[in-house]
């Protein structure tokens, strides 16, 4: 049987495709979508509504699968009761269907995906610290190695964070439980590493945590520079040496700087009988800051207690203290440090002695005894130089006293000097300086030499004049930026430096000429306070007593002749303690004689 053609519109596609490109049928469809947007429009409440009421029932159906079957009853009867009650409150239903409405409005909103994870630029970085630390960080014959080249990075990378710049931030780490962190060599190597694939010109500091084998690496904003020289609210005995990180202190101190008062988290350094750092080392590069450190001490200590200043490099930059009230003397010479050294030496042989009577007595120790004396020593060893070029007496040798004893005397030793003449200092003072301070750039063997323990950041790209580390005794090494405190004589201070340090100075007690008061002071055989000594400009202390009619013990022999003293009713005084020497505008030493609450009274 012949087969029937198909018709001719089946078999010929023009007409098909007339119809598709037709105008009506185009107009067609676009009154279709008009249609369906507008239906979308005018729907899509009810549609964010009932996408809400979809979620909020799945919830619903999961937190009824979750519950366990004894409590399936008392949920269900608390639910039923809660229907009962909306039911019998006047509007009640009312308010239930719209407040059923507004949840799943709230449910159904449309929310913007979050994205998660690193971006590739990150995840290339990341894959490239990983790379970087599988040298150090592995070991042959490990069946699971947690470091391998083209491994996961993200089982060794347990947290990161990257900053606005799409710099890295934060990073946590595990390592293996064979990598030798205990050893100081091993750490600093995987420091290296993170800083230098991290990205330097940023700190960056570092948390090991042996107990769960895991290294923490955090970006640390840079120190406050801004902080000036201030009164600081501080209880007696306690020094501010600068300001560290929020998080490394447990106290906060109201400062002023920049715009508006805040408070900063300081470096408190404790002083007195109960201190277990009672002394202080500072070293660093010459113009990092040590000085200043000093200067900011002495306006501090200045509140409570009395300042010997030993100003070896002879620049004047304490000339500022000079002739106030409570600074005992200002030296910058060989003869006057020797001098005044020896009194600090005799005098805190003087507190022990008078101490330790009072205390057999029953009695408090004198107030002269208690009130603080602070010996600042700013590059002793200049002197030193000197002493052993001249063929004199080393002025650091009469430091040994106020060293070993000078906590239970109240009297306090700072010391300051460059790392290159570091090697000069003496034995006690290295020994009993228990508080310590580097400041400037330098190394972390440099830092470790010092402090005793590497610090824990990586050195800053800028170090800023007072930036440096701190260390009191066994603690932990912070980060520290000293308080601006310049000298106010100097051409260089700026006009707000200069006048909060002039606000901290106390009174003037002597003329600017430097010439003392002439009236005799009480303790001891009457002397004239003016009478010059003779012997040229080297004045030794215990030979211009002498010459002067007064006859004093020194050392153990003091105590030997305290009993003979009390019968005749004088008192018998060290050389040290009656004994000052200052310098008048000819140029010509004098003696003073008298304890030191006279040589505080005269200036």
């Amino acid at each position: 049987m012949a087969r029937r053609p198909l018709p001719r519109i089946l078999t010929n596609s023009a007409p098909l495709a007339r119809m598709a490109h037709s105008a009506s049928l185009a107009r067609s469809r676009e009154l279709a979508r008009t249609a369906a947007d507008s239906a979308s429009d005018v729907f899509h409440p009810l549609i964010t509504i009932g996408r809400g009421l979809r979620r909020l029932g799945t919830a619903g159906r999961g937190r009824w699968a979750e519950t366990p079957k004894e409590q399936r009853g008392p949920l269900a009867f608390f639910v039923g009761a809660c229907l009962l009650v909306v039911w019998l409150v006047p509007y009640g239903p009312l308010l239930a269907l719209v407040a059923v409405m507004g949840a799943g409005a709230w449910a159904g909103r449309e929310r913007t995906p979050v994205a998660t994870g690193p971006s590739e630029a990150e995840t290339e970085r990341l894959r490239a610290l990983y790379e970087a630390l599988v040298p150090y960080l592995s070991a042959e014959g490990d069946p699971s190695p947690l470091y391998a080249h083209g491994g996961d990075w993200e089982r060794a990378f347990v947290e990161y964070a990257f900053d606005d710049s799409g710099r890295l931030e934060r990073l946590q780490l595990k390592y293996p439980a064979y990598f030798t962190d205990g050893e100081d060599r091993s750490r600093v190597r995987i420091e290296q590493v993170l800083y230098a694939k991290a990205g330097r010109g940023r700190e960056y500091h570092f948390t090991w945590d042996e107990l769960a084998n895991q290294l923490t690496l955090t970006v640390l904003d840079p120190l406050p520079t801004d902080i000036a020289a201030q009164r600081f609210v501080t209880s007696p005995g306690e020094t501010v040496l600068g300001f560290t990180d929020p998080d490394a202190v447990q106290r906060t101190l109201p400062v002023t700087g920049g715009e508006e008062p805040r408070d900063a988290p300081p470096v408190v350094w404790r002083t007195g009988q109960r201190s277990t750092e009672p002394h202080l080392l500072v070293l660093g590069q010459p113009g990092t800051g040590a000085t200043t450190l000093l200067r900011s001490i002495a306006l501090q200590a200045l509140q409570h207690g009395d300042v010997l200043v030993i100003d070896g490099s002879g620049t004047g930059e304490y000339g500022c203290l000079a002739g106030r009230r409570g600074v005992l003397g200002v030296e910058s010479g060989l003869a006057g440090a020797l001098a005044t050294l020896e009194w600090a030496s005799h005098e805190t042989e003087r507190r022990l002695i008078e101490g330790n009577r009072a205390r057999q007595a029953g009695g408090a120790a004198p107030d002269d005894t208690r009130r603080p004396l602070w010996i600042i020593a700013d590059r002793p060893t200049a002197l030193s130089h000197i002493a052993v070029a001249e063929g004199r007496d080393d002025p650091q040798r009469w430091l040994q006293v106020p060293l070993r004893h000078g906590r239970a005397a109240h009297v306090t030793v700072v010391v300051a000097d460059q790392f290159e003449t570091a090697e000069l200092l003496s034995d006690p003072v290295r020994a009993h300086t228990k508080a310590r301070v580097v400041l400037g750039p330098a190394t972390a063997e440099e830092v470790r030499a010092v402090l005793g323990a590497p610090p824990h950041t990586t050195p800053p790209a800028q170090v800023p004049p007072g930036r440096g580390y701190a260390r009191l005794g066994s603690a932990s090494v912070l980060r520290l930026q000293v308080p601006a405190t310049p000298d106010p004589l100097d051409d260089a201070t700026g006009q707000a430096h200069r006048e909060a340090v002039t606000a901290l100075l106390p009174e003037r007690t002597v003329p600017a000429d430097g010439a003392g008061p002439t009236e005799p002071v009480t303790g001891g055989e009457p002397l004239d306070v003016g009478k010059p000594v003779t012997g040229g400009t080297s004045v030794d202390v215990g030979k211009a007593a002498r010459a002067a009619g007064a006859e004093a013990d020194t050392g153990p022999a003091a105590a030997d002749a305290a009993p003979e003293a009390e019968e005749t009713g004088s008192a018998a005084e060290p050389v040290g303690a009656s004994a000052r020497v200052r310098t008048d505008k000819g140029g010509e030493p004098r003696v003073i004689k008298g304890s030191v609450e006279a040589v505080r009274a005269e200036g």
